[in-house]
């Protein structure tokens, strides 16, 4: 029997939802399999058609939302600005994509550290695509190389430290103030040559 591969992308996308919405209420450690097929209006057969277990579905659902934050973060470059003005852009681009799902953001930079091993190695697999991203606009050619790639892990880092405090402080609707400290800080490092390390 053929699945409707539209009618699979649509469980999933609610099994995201149901997710997001049963960790907020519940927590990730008191949150069930059955609390999320509830919030997502779907059987529990759907969701094993999906997921083997809740924790492949958060990480999932990290990944995916990671990722299109992170479409969101290349859909604002322009080339033909400068990259500090490329990245200030995509900067107010990605935080305001973060900020538009308070549950979402707290499910995937608190909950995600809940998973051990695996939800680190999620972490460390989208910060390194993040990281990609801000080199590929500081670093116009390979033979101009003015960022390294432990640098701008260093900056993804430390963005991210900024987003969890504001979460922390139940002050998601100020993420838009760390932009000005985010470009200082990427502007500071740029500043500081790789051989001075």
């Amino acid at each position: 029997m053929e699945t409707n591969p539209n009618s699979s992308t649509a469980h999933r996308r609610r099994l995201f939802e149901g997710m997001t919405h049963a960790v907020a209420a519940n927590g990730y450690s008191a949150c069930t399999i059955a609390d999320i097929v509830r919030e997502a209006a779907v059987s529990r057969r759907t969701f094993y058609e999906h997921f083997e277990t809740k924790a492949d579905c958060l990480i999932a659902l990290y990944e995916s939302a990671s990722h299109n934050a992170l479409r969101e973060l290349r859909s604002s470059i322009d080339p033909q600005r400068g990259w500090e003005s490329q990245l200030e852009s995509a900067m107010v681009s990605y935080l305001h994509s973060l900020s538009t799902n308070p549950k979402l953001l707290r499910t995937l930079f608190i909950d995600i550290l809940g998973l051990g091993t695996p939800g680190l190695a999620a972490r460390r697999r989208v910060n390194h695509e993040i990281a990609d991203f801000v080199l590929e606009v500081i670093n116009p050619t390979h033979d101009q190389a003015i960022m390294t790639p432990t640098m701008a892990m260093a900056v993804v880092g430390g963005i991210n430290e900024l987003v969890l405090q504001l979460i922390e402080q139940d002050r998601i609707e100020d993420i838009q103030s760390i932009i000005t400290t985010t470009s200082a800080l990427i502007r500071a490092v740029v500043g500081v040559k790789a051989a001075d390390y």
